[in-house]
């Protein structure tokens, strides 16, 4: 059984990477030429100015007031320059719009592997393009574009430790920019050699700003500390526009441009594709940049005109990818290698032939991509099986790029740069086709062996735990036949994958089908027994049970879309024990059943966790924990067992670790309202708490009521560190349910005949083994393993959709650290969510000790509906559509693999936490009731 279990995971593990190799493997293709416009470029130098986490509607919106609190870029809007909304992609983190702006690119999330701060692989840039760049900013960004850029990039940046979002003024990471560059043009003014290199031509001066960002993360975007931010950049833009015209002697030959990497919602959080999230403002003037243009009317979807007063003045929109090539074409360097950028031809105020030539060398660089992607796919494929992209021909873009070359010639400008857009369509939708060339061999290969392994455990589960092979016929053994055809065919697969030299996944993703059906075919005796039972099963009731079955699953699936459907499938619940003889022979325990299903299916109708913060109802969380540690500690005492007193003292331990979390709760959230920063006493509290949480259930007595209520109170001193309003009361309430829940199975188990020795709370864990002769399995089973499985469901999403990076609200480890530092806090995040998954799974296995059943059975049985719920996430995966669309099915698929591998984990995990105990004094005596 252990090998199963063993191979089981690999298999997952398998299945999980799959979904990178299909969907996140990187775009970069390497080996193009360098493009370049051919005549002389409108400016020599360039800032690039990119505020952090600034909101398009921060930014160009009115105060209460009616004046603007960017006064200086909204003089630019109307006087100067061209203005718009930058739109970006998803994930909406820093590292991928930072990528998508310099480098012209939408980067692959595989990036997320290197905390959005390594280069998976090396990408060309404007950066690298540049004759000389100076940048000032977050060590985070300003390295990732420095390391491979060479000698002639020089960066300035601050400590990471100054990024701490309880810092009593966040707006100093953005002083330090202004200031430290204003003390660099000075010193250049001394200095002739660097003197000399400021006058050179093709020059970029990169800032990136992230108080914005900081503060907002840390007091919401409408709050006043991130308002005066916009302020504050807005003054100093002023002065360094100021500063770099003194110093040019005003010679108009420098371009400035202002963005963001992404926006940000209002609960103070990005990563996903909200408006919010990809609505970043883009604001550009000085030299190669058209003024302001007045309009009478313009259509766009939002209502961003008519907030902020600006329908007069025309908006150009434009894709945060395209702001690469069109800060190339204002300076004069190459377009970055890897851009799929188009350049904005609306943003240039430069004769027509500039424009016409400067979209020509845009899709010739596009056009490289392209024929490089195509001739790496074409000799790795044999060449009766390979499918050129047929919209793009090698005859037809020769034809395009003549035919636009043409016009050129014969000043047809506007016929040449709309030629060009189409080429580059056609270029980027080729790009893509072979970019995803192999997708459906490679989601076809993993399909069968889903399907596969699928069969396998079911048919494992039915050989193991039911009496159907028993009224089979023992059969001749088969001869060597079977084994023989699948090595073939194995063999078959690899030299296919040989001859076209495939990556070693690829053997991987093929062969892995092969031994999990041969061990599917192997067990053909079963297959029969099985057959032979569905034939004599009566119609109706095999017809009921697989619609219910169906329709369950079913809700499972749409719960990762509407969390509502948690609520209605609690209520369904609710309404169970009516449907059983539960209700006429224990009415207590339906009343209760009833009422915490109801409790519990309030929750998913809440909003999502973090957009409206309440320290109170943490605070009454904790006092309902204190109550419930009164309740123990009451019923503790009225016994007269040996061993009371170190249970007594346990229990006021938790008590104690309880009211020092909602002590530092409270402490840090004045704290940083005040801003005074975390202080240290709460971070070394907290810290403790959570490592104390681990230890301290373990030595409580293994008596089941003993043991799951030290888990849970244990468990609750941490979650309330990790709260930030009604979530606090989830775990409780629960909790409350499973406590129901396993009263409930053992009450069920009575009235189907099978004899329970002994009462609930008398159970003790102890390390069993996994005992398969208590009885065969029932449809009973298969409901209660569908019973962990939605509530594992509820665990995860009955708080906030965390298929939705949006539901992760940093303010939630405050208690830990408040210095940004993305996998310490991504761990805690991550901590917050496995609690009530613990405390599900705690449970489970009181489930399966009192039902008197293999705890390996029913663990296939959930293994076997997560894979089931993962099949139908494998192909509602998408490719299309929006970017949020497209990012939340891949997620969505994520967490069911993630779910199935985790779930080995969170099993081991409860049997630690409910069968270990560790001794601090010695051996103790038995104190079974």
């Amino acid at each position: 059984m252990l090998l199963l279990f063993i191979v089981g995971l690999l298999v997952h593990f398998v299945f999980f990477a799959s979904i990178f190799d299909i969907y996140f493997t990187s775009p970069l293709v390497h080996g193009m030429t360098p493009q370049s416009t051919p005549l002389p470029p409108p400016a020599r130098r360039l800032m690039l100015i990119v505020a952090d986490g600034l909101r398009a509607d921060a930014l160009y919106e009115l105060d209460e007031n009616g004046d603007s609190r960017a006064p200086f870029i909204r003089n630019i809007i109307m006087h100067e320059g061209s203005w718009g909304v930058s739109h970006t992609r998803v994930p909406t983190e820093s590292r991928p719009g930072h990528v998508a702006l310099i480098a012209g690119f939408y980067e692959d999330v595989s990036a997320v592997a290197k905390g959005w701060k390594e280069n998976p692989v090396e990408f060309d840039s404007l950066i690298n393009e540049s004759k000389y760049t100076w940048s000032w900013g977050s060590p985070d960004i300003l390295s990732m574009f420095a390391k491979a850029a060479g000698k002639h990039v020089y960066t300035y940046s601050y400590d990471a430790n100054d990024e701490d979002f309880g810092a009593q003024d966040v707006t100093k990471l953005d002083t330090w920019v202004f200031d430290n560059i204003k003390e660099f043009f000075h010193a250049a003014r001394k200095n002739q050699s660097l003197f000399s290199q400021l006058n050179e031509e093709k020059i970029v001066f990169f800032l990136h700003l992230l108080g914005i960002d900081t503060n907002g993360h840390a007091h919401r975007p409408s709050s006043r500390e991130y308002k005066e931010n916009v302020k504050l950049v807005d003054e100093g833009i002023k002065e360094l526009a100021s500063l770099l015209k003194e110093f040019y002697g005003n010679d108009e030959k420098t371009a400035f441009i202002l963005t963001s990497d992404h926006g940000m919602t209002d609960w103070g959080f990005h990563g996903t594709g909200h408006p919010s999230e990809t609505y970043t403002p883009f604001v550009t003037w000085g030299a190669g940049i058209k003024y302001p243009q007045k309009v009478s009317a313009q259509q766009f979807d939002d209502a961003l005109l008519k907030e902020c007063k600006l329908e007069d003045w025309k908006r150009r929109d434009i894709n945060q990818a395209d702001i690469a090539p069109l800060m190339a074409s204002l300076i004069g360097v190459p377009f970055p290698l890897n851009s799929v950028g188009i350049l904005p031809v609306d943003y240039l105020n430069n004769t027509d032939v500039f424009k016409a030539e400067s979209m020509f060398t845009n899709a010739v660089q596009i056009l490289e991509q392209f024929k490089v992607k195509m001739t790496q796919k074409k000799e790795v494929t044999l060449s009766f099986l390979f499918t050129p992209f047929k919209l793009l021909s090698d005859s037809k873009h020769l034809n395009l790029l003549r035919k636009a070359r043409s016009y050129i010639k014969q000043n047809k400008f506007e016929e040449a740069v709309s030629l060009c857009q189409e080429l580059i369509q056609l270029a980027l939708q080729g790009l893509s086709y072979y970019h995803t060339y192999d997708r459906f061999f490679l989601g076809f290969n993993v399909v069968l062996g889903f399907v596969g392994w699928a069969s396998y455990a079911s048919l494992h589960i039915i050989k193991s735990h039911s009496s159907l092979t028993r009224s089979v016929s023992k059969v001749k053994k088969p001869s060597g036949l079977l084994p023989c055809s699948f090595v073939a065919i194995g063999i078959l697969i690899a030299i296919f994958l040989l001859i076209q030299s495939c990556p070693w996944t690829y053997y991987v993703y093929c062969l892995l089908p092969v031994p999990i059906w041969y061990a599917v075919l192997r067990e053909y005796q079963v297959i029969q027994g099985l057959v032979t039972s569905l034939l004599t099963f009566p119609p109706r009731h095999f017809a009921g049970y697989l619609l219910v079955y169906t329709l369950g699953i079913e809700v499972l699936v749409l719960s990762f879309f509407y969390r509502y459907m948690l609520t209605a499938g609690l209520v369904v619940l609710a309404v169970w024990p009516f449907t059983t003889q539960l209700w006429t022979r224990a009415k207590g325990i339906s009343l209760s059943w009833i009422f915490f299903c109801l409790l519990l299916a309030v929750f998913p109708l809440m909003p999502v966790v973090g957009r409206k913060p309440d320290i109170f109802l943490v605070m009454g969380a904790g006092l309902l924990v204190l109550l419930l540690s009164l309740f123990v500690i009451t019923s503790l005492i009225k016994r007269k067992e040996s061993f009371v007193n170190e249970e007594l003292v346990l229990n006021l331990l938790q008590m104690l670790s309880t009211v020092l979390s909602m002590f530092a709760v409270y402490s840090t959230h004045n704290s940083l309202l005040k801003k005074q920063g975390l202080p240290l006493i709460n971070q070394i509290i907290s810290w403790v708490i959570l490592a104390s949480s681990f230890v301290v259930p373990l030595l409580s007595p293994t008596v089941l009521f003993e043991r799951l209520v030290s888990i849970l109170l244990s468990s609750m001193s941490t979650y309330l560190l990790l709260s930030r309003g009604y979530e606090a009361f989830f775990p409780l309430v629960l909790s409350c349910l499973m406590f129901v829940w396993i009263h409930t199975e053992q009450e069920i188990l009575q009235q189907s005949g099978v004899s329970c020795k002994q009462k609930v709370t008398s159970i003790q864990f102890t390390y069993n083994t996994d005992i398969t002769q208590f009885r065969q399995l029932c449809p009973d089973d298969i409901r209660r393993a569908f019973f962990l499985v939605f509530f594992l469901l509820t665990a995860f999403f009955g708080t906030g959709n965390i298929a939705s990076l949006n539901s992760f609200d940093l303010a939630s480890v405050y208690c830990f650290l408040t210095v940004f530092s993305p996998y310490t806090m991504g761990a805690l995040m991550m901590w917050k969510i496995i609690i009530p998954f613990v405390l599900v799974m705690c449970a489970f296995e009181v489930v399966q000790l009192t039902t008197q059943l293999s705890s390996k059975s029913l663990f296939l049985m959930v293994l076997v509906i997560s894979d089931i719920m993962a099949l139908h996430f494998f192909f509602l995966v998408k490719d299309y559509g929006s970017w949020l669309d497209i990012g939340t099915s891949i997620s969505h698929y994520v967490i069911v693999m993630s779910m199935a591998i985790v779930l080995v984990f969170l099993n081991g995990l409860a049997q630690l936490l409910t069968t270990k105990k560790l001794n601090l004094y010695g051996r103790p005596k038995s104190h079974l009731i």
